[in-house]
């Protein structure tokens, strides 16, 4: 399999947001496909629930391919997918998962986001970081902009490391404009590439991606 594995240090850090962009950019010059196995908090339209985050990656890649292959296991509550599973009466397991995932790849780059933060549960008794180590792609860690975001951002990096895994990049996701100089501090702590992305200068991130992936 080749392509990257998207987490965060936490939730709503904008993992998609990010992704979306990336994966508009890389389009360009490669076929992608995405890979959002399980999706919670989806809206019932028309007798099925319709993951949000999962259409706007299937979007920005353009593949062509069916909504239930990007992500077959949709559940209507807002909690993490082990619970909202559970409480949907169905056992999701990391198999399931991990064939959703490899499900009609083949060579193509492959961008898989997970649910939540690194060590958030995704399925019975599994972590996102099982998942990722299943898949054994390089990780990309998504981090909120914001006061404590060096902490969050090396944890996650320490955590993805003592998996065995290749952090491909860090990045830090400027959600609401700021002063902060997390960027500068965050290189002086970590070998790892740490970028900044803002919503304002799209194309210059994505270039630097580019040089990464």
């Amino acid at each position: 399999m080749n392509g990257v594995f998207v987490t965060g240090s936490n939730t709503e850090v904008g993992k998609t947001t990010v992704s979306v962009e990336i994966i508009k950019h890389l389009r360009k010059k490669r076929k992608i496909v995405v890979r959002k196995p399980v999706e919670t908090d989806c809206d019932l339209v028309d007798g099925s629930y319709f993951p949000k985050d999962a259409t706007k990656l299937n979007d920005a890649c353009g593949s062509g391919e069916s909504l239930t292959q990007v992500c077959p296991y949709c559940f209507e509550l807002e909690a993490s997918p082990e619970e909202a599973s559970l409480d949907a009466g169905k056992t999701l397991s990391l198999d399931d998962l991990i064939g959703a995932c490899n499900d009609g790849v083949g060579n193509r780059f492959v961008f898989v986001e997970g649910a939540g933060g690194f060590y958030s549960p995704i399925a019975d008794k599994a972590l996102n970081s099982d998942l990722a180590v299943h898949l054994d792609l390089p990780v990309v860690i998504v981090v909120r902009d914001e006061l404590g975001a060096i902490s969050q951002a090396l944890l996650t990096i320490d955590a993805a490391l003592n998996k065995k895994l290749k952090v491909a990049f860090v990045v830090l996701n400027e959600i609401e404009q700021n002063t902060l100089s997390n960027l500068e501090a965050l290189r002086s702590y970590t070998d790892v590439p740490v970028l900044k992305f803002s919503q304002k200068s799209p194309q210059s991130f994505c270039l630097k991606v580019e040089k990464l992936i």
